[in-house]
């Protein structure tokens, strides 16, 4: 209503104006004297009228001496030309402009118009009438979402069934404040949303407005930050204003670590300007004075960089983790976006959830969306079991590479490389399950061998380590075995197996010459986010010790795969045949091979890779464990493609 009454006011003004220059510009000028029609006449008659200029009913001229004079006639009054024509007056007549009035009008006032309208296009600018006016830069930029327009609820977040139930608190503050503070109790003024991207962070802190039905703040932390020191500071203050007017709500800050980031961190001091915005939100969250009813939920993918006066008590009381899902909530997410879609009445989605390990919220929208995308581009009528096969094989592989011209020799040792890597993986104890090895080009891959895990794992054994190194050079041992050489291909199988061996030895103490003991200190750097060094606190002694420990593993576990290779070469043989035949084999292919070339050789893994979970899985699945990042999952290596990417190592992986 202000704003009406102030825009309306605008407006008179601009109408006072415009009337008062009108009528100073039309005002007659004071040197024309106006005559009555009779003294007209009269002037006629006694010839002392030199010349007159006719404009529709007015008629204006000069007397004899020199004199304007302007005066009004009848239209219809035909004898006075005759009359001016007999005493010898200078007739003229103006064009009739009755046609082009409006024209006239327009262009005679265009550059006052003009001027007026420039002035009332800064004059908003300045007053903020558009987004972002001068006089607004430090207003919030923060989205309101009013009371029930936000239609998200927990219904549409799966998953995350702890993080969900923590913030039950903050739902049943919101709707019924009075039962907490009846008690003397105080609820959470903050709640900080950590965890990987994509796991539904955001999601969740709409869920939250959603279900207690309040007004809802929605800004990113780069939105305070700007140039000039001291505005950022504004905008928090703005925002907290906002937030107070409408209490209770909520006010959801994403990534927040754009702006809450250690003070004082950084090459030559800190960050003025976000270091202000920072000491600002302190402030405002608990300072001098109180918040009450204003609930800050917070989002990042790094609390570990976050000041640690943010999250103390009083401020972010609350730090809630949104992890990766399990098995259980991937199908939940899955059958929440399959109602989204045209999914084919038979889709186990347990199944599907089981083949997709790691992913996380996102990358299970993803995955429907293109396997939608799929079922587009082929006319079908609804996304089936195989379309959703292809897409994860998309997604995690990339898309297939049929077009790529390949020699028949390396056909024939990219065979054999996934053979190897294949049947180590089948024949060695404590491993994954093999789903599918491949030898069509995916990405930057020539081939590639996927396990699936039958389970979710979080540590890993010492020995699972061991055979998880043996698999890597399988493929190389294998073309070693055959070719009597080696290729290029094994490049990133060397740098994941040596990666994982020295982190046994460095920071998972599995050496028994060097101790349970830990080597290397990281060295980070708040600013940057990340470690950019790694501080050497050992003697030489020791590195030699910890490099000869690290061959020590590589070595054993080439024996190993040598040896097995060896007493296994006419499976390895028929299995890289099958693979040139077929292109793909899974693992009923190769149970099959050894059935009828070793039926005394028996799985060392018992049942485990014959299970109906994996029989029935809907495709190969990211193994990768959290703790240790050269993961099961294998991937055949290119060789070199120089001529594509200059001094890139050609070993490739998924």
């Amino acid at each position: 209503m202000n704003t009406f009454y102030k825009n309306l006011s605008m407006w008179l003004v601009i109408g006072l104006t415009m009337i008062l220059l009108f009528n100073l510009f039309n005002k007659p000028q004071s040197n024309v004297s106006s005559l009555t029609y009779s003294e007209f006449m009269t002037r006629i008659e006694n010839k002392s009228i030199n010349r007159v200029r006719i404009d529709g009913d007015t008629l204006s001229g000069t007397l004899q001496d020199g004199k304007p004079f302007r005066t009004i006639f009848p239209a219809n009054d035909d004898e006075l030309i005759p009359l001016l024509r007999d005493a010898g007056v200078d007739i003229s007549v103006k064009e009739s402009q009755k046609d082009n009035w409006f024209m006239t009008i327009f262009v005679s006032w265009f550059p006052m118009l003009l001027l007026i309208g420039v002035w009332i296009f800064f004059m908003r600018q300045m007053q903020g009438g558009g987004k972002g006016g001068a006089l607004s830069f430090g207003k919030t930029r923060a989205r309101l979402m009013e009371q029930g327009t936000n239609k998200v609820t927990f219904a549409d977040v799966a998953g995350i069934d702890e993080a969900k139930e923590e913030l039950e608190e903050i739902i049943d503050f919101l709707k019924d404040p009075h039962k907490f503070t009846a008690l003397g109790g105080r609820i959470p003024k903050g709640v900080l949303l950590a965890g990987p991207p994509g796991t539904g962070k955001t999601l969740l802190a709409r869920a939250i407005a959603g279900e207690a039905d309040v007004p809802f703040f929605s800004i990113s932390g780069s939105d305070f930050v700007e140039m000039f020191v001291g505005v950022g500071a504004s905008r928090v203050r703005d925002l907290f204003i906002q937030g107070k007017k409408h209490a209770p709500c909520i006010i959801f800050i994403d990534e927040i670590d754009a702006v809450g980031r250690h003070r004082g961190a950084g090459l030559g001091g800190g960050h003025d300007e976000r270091e202000q915005t920072l000491n600002q939100l302190l402030v405002e969250m608990d300072g001098f004075e109180s918040n009450e009813g204003v609930i800050i939920v917070a989002a990042t993918n790094r609390p570990d960089v976050l000041d640690p006066a943010l999250l103390r008590p009083g401020r972010f009381d609350r730090q809630v983790v949104v992890p990766i899902p399990d098995v259980g909530g991937r199908q939940k997410i899955l059958e929440i976006y399959g109602k989204k879609t045209k999914m084919a009445p038979n889709i186990d989605y347990d199944i599907l959830a089981r083949g997709t390990p790691g992913f996380s919220g996102a990358d299970l929208e993803n995955l429907i969306n293109e396997a939608a995308l799929m079922a587009a581009r082929e006319g079908a009528k609804e996304i089936t079991l195989a379309l959703l096969e292809k897409a994860k094989d998309k997604i995690m592989m990339g898309a297939e590479r049929r077009s790529m011209i390949i020699t028949e020799k390396e056909k024939e040792v990219t065979a054999y490389h996934e053979a190897g890597h294949a049947l180590v993986a089948y024949l060695l104890p404590n491993t994954d399950p093999i789903h599918k090895v491949t030898i069509i080009p995916r990405g930057r891959a020539l081939g590639l061998t996927m396990q699936l895990p039958m389970v979710e794992k979080y540590t890993h054994s010492k020995a699972f380590l061991k055979n998880s190194i043996c698999i890597l050079f399988g493929g190389r041992v294998a073309e070693k075995l055959v070719f009597d050489e080696i290729t290029t291909g094994a490049g990133n199988d060397l740098e994941r197996a040596t990666q994982l061996a020295r982190k046994m030895v460095c920071e998972w103490g599995m050496s028994e010459e060097l101790g349970p003991l830990t080597y290397g200190k990281k060295e980070e750097q708040i600013f940057l986010g990340r470690e950019i060094a790694q501080h050497r606190d050992f003697s030489e002694e020791t590195a030699r010790q910890i490099d000869s420990a690290v061959k020590e593993i590589i070595l054993e576990a080439i024996d190993k795969v040598s040896s097995l290779l060896e007493s296994h070469r006419d499976v390895l043989e028929r299995m890289a045949s099958e693979l040139l035949e077929k292109e793909t084999i899974v693992l009923e292919d190769i149970k099959r091979i050894l059935a009828e070339l070793r039926p005394d050789v028996h799985q060392p893994n018992g049942e485990a890779q014959g299970t109906e979970a994996v029989k029935k899985s809907a495709g190969p699945a990211a193994t990768e464990p959290p703790i240790p990042e050269p993961a099961t999952e294998e991937a055949a290596e290119t060789p070199a493609e120089e001529e594509a990417e200059e001094n890139r190592e050609p070993g490739l992986s998924t």
